[in-house]
């Protein structure tokens, strides 16, 4: 990306700030850069050609960058949550000033605009630290700028995002403290749902999602926000089947093995969710979770509703839960169940998203201590069972089943019975599936 050009005839100074300065000093890649201008007004920047963009505060687009620049500014927190702020943007607002605002002192160092290179390099001689962020990422610390952390929530789930992202990066134990307080003061009972499920969207896409949630355990959290997943923790599955025992443990290891197989988001959340009934289990019949799928289910559409889940999300999610367990003893399924374990999955007009379920099963099972490369052989069977199924002309089935007076579910029951011959012949004719 080319260098952003600042015009002339902007009053004042312009810094690259934020994330792309943390990642050039971290040797990554810079995927987007923002920018702060001191000392102009809003007027100097739409004379200068910029086109204004900000709601809330003046943020601007560069007319040929389309990068985002916005006046330094400070703010003062009026209510509770994180819309209760009042921002004051003029002049006189320094750098300093604006860089105290940001949440993290790996987030609030700047570079000066002309020493900035194609890449976001720049010379490390003219960047502003007022912070200490720089020492932050050599000793791979994630701290706070200053106490007004606790003025925004949606802090704690941004942390959290950026320890799921950069995963040898540990919480400084004020920064906790902090948190911790503001989950007893109420603050996170104040994020409205869908900021929640976005930043939750996006750490569950970063390198190990579980760090994510482990910071909001740690702080308290995970209690206020997804109690179904948090409630967890402690409760034992048989170590026969499961030798990391601890089920939050077990679906913070699909988790990770999701992330490490590339898994898109609605997996992920599948991963997340699949075993949430474990957590309401009777104790007198612990360690077994008899029944716990349909429990899974019910306390997923909880969720889904209170953090208005997108729904290809929310359905892949309800899928699993409901039926990995089927899924996982399918290796000794007929070909008749194995028609009716696609239906039930919605396999023959969702083939795609079926191809979703499997990789979340294969994550489940392949999900527990010391068992992460075993193989998964029910997914290539369930997948050849599909492709052999949808091989056959329902359509002529239909139409033969008609001629001979089959109507309504006869007709279906028809094409079940193609679809279970067909399976039969093609996985007796490969065994290996």
């Amino acid at each position: 990306m080319p260098a952003a050009t600042t015009p002339l005839t902007i009053p004042g100074q312009t810094y690259l700030v934020g994330g792309a300065v943390r990642d050039a000093l971290l040797g990554l890649p810079v995927q987007d850069r923002d920018w702060v201008v001191v000392g102009a007004t809003p007027q100097a920047m739409l004379d200068a050609g910029f086109v204004a963009v900000g709601r809330d505060f003046p943020v601007f687009l560069h007319p040929q960058t389309h990068e985002e620049y916005a006046l330094a500014r400070t703010e003062r927190k009026t209510a509770p949550g994180y819309r209760g702020f009042a921002v004051h943007a003029e002049p006189g607002v320094t750098l300093e000033e604006d860089l105290a605002r940001r949440d993290l002192t790996i987030n609030s160092i700047a570079a000066r605009a002309e020493s900035t290179g194609v890449r976001g390099q720049f010379d490390s001689k003219t960047v502003v630290d007022p912070y200490g962020g720089r020492a932050d990422i050599a000793q791979r610390v994630m701290r706070h700028v200053t106490p007004a952390f606790r003025e925004d929530p949606v802090r704690i789930l941004r942390l959290a995002r950026f320890a799921a992202r950069f995963t040898d990066f540990t919480v400084a134990p004020e920064t906790t403290a902090l948190m911790q307080a503001m989950v007893a003061e109420g603050e996170v009972d104040h994020l409205v749902p869908e900021r929640v499920w976005q930043e939750l969207a996006k750490g569950l896409m970063e390198a190990q999602p579980s760090r994510m949630f482990a910071v909001l355990r740690s702080c308290g959290a995970l209690a206020r926000l997804l109690p179904e997943l948090d409630r967890l923790w402690g409760v034992p599955q048989s170590p026969e089947h499961h030798p990391e025992v601890d089920t939050g443990v077990h679906v913070m290891l699909v988790l990770d093995r999701a992330a490490q197989l590339g898994a898109p988001l609605a997996v992920r959340f599948a991963c997340l969710g699949h075993d949430l009934g474990k957590g309401t289990t009777p104790a007198d019949v612990l360690p077994r979770h008899i029944g716990h799928e349909e429990r899974s289910v019910r306390l997923l559409k909880t969720v889904c509703q209170r953090l208005r889940v997108p729904t290809d999300c929310a359905e892949l999610a309800e899928v699993v839960a409901r039926e990995h367990g089927n899924l996982h003893r399918s290796g000794t399924l007929n070909a008749a169940a194995l028609v009716r374990l696609l239906e039930r999955c919605d396999a023959f007009r969702k083939p795609v998203r079926f191809a979703q379920v499997l990789q979340a099963c294969q994550c489940d099972a392949q999900g527990r201590l010391g068992l992460s490369d075993t193989p998964y052989p029910q997914a290539d069977r369930l997948g050849r069972a599909l492709e052999l199924a949808l091989a056959v002309a329902t359509d002529s089935i239909a139409a033969r089943a008609i001629s001979m007076g089959a109507t309504g579910p006869k007709i279906g029951q028809f094409i079940q019975t193609a679809r279970a011959e067909a399976i039969a012949a093609g996985l007796a004719a490969s065994p290996a599936a």
